[in-house]
């Protein structure tokens, strides 16, 4: 008569079997219902680390409203540098000149294209330097511009400087 053939994993016949393990059982059931085996998609080889999953990152409303605040900040400093390239100090000789208010002690004159409509003064000319009186800055710009019909003098910055100026057209 032939013995049986032995119960369980026919590979593991000279192996001993854990303490207290029934033999023909695997000594560890599988985690959740399924068997990983190596070379499947999914699953790492045996003995492969396995990288941690990435955490995803959230904005949160702090972060969101920094990068609000920020693009509002540059704009800001964008638009002032662009509108300030535009007034009296950057005015050169043949520039033309718009007056953008009414009142003498703060014309607010920008420089413009001298084809556009709001072009009403042309510079003859732009001296550096402080002048006190009105009658200093018209004898300066008689000097350098004999058909000048305005002055406008500009101090208190870091630079001060006289502009002679007629009208356009």
């Amino acid at each position: 008569m032939t013995t049986p053939p032995p119960q369980g994993n026919p590979f593991a016949q000279g192996q001993q079997q854990p303490y207290g393990q029934p033999q023909g059982q695997a000594p560890y059931p599988p985690q959740g219902g399924f068997p990983q085996q190596a070379g499947q998609p999914g699953f790492p080889p045996p003995g492969a680390p396995v990288p941690p999953e990435q955490p995803r990152r959230k904005l949160s409303f702090k972060t969101i409203k920094n990068i609000v605040i920020a693009v509002a900040v540059v704009s800001v400093a964008v638009g002032g540098y662009i509108a300030s390239r535009d007034d009296a100090n950057t005015a050169a000789v043949g520039d033309c000149m718009h007056r953008g208010n009414t009142d003498d002690n703060n014309p607010d004159l920008e420089v413009v294209e001298c084809s556009s409509s709001k072009a009403q003064y042309k510079v003859l000319a732009k001296i550096e330097g402080s002048f006190l009186t009105d009658s200093m800055a018209s004898s300066k710009c008689e000097a350098e511009a004999k058909d000048f019909q305005y002055v406008y003098t500009e101090s208190g910055d870091s630079k001060d400087f006289l502009l002679c100026l007629k009208d356009h057209k």
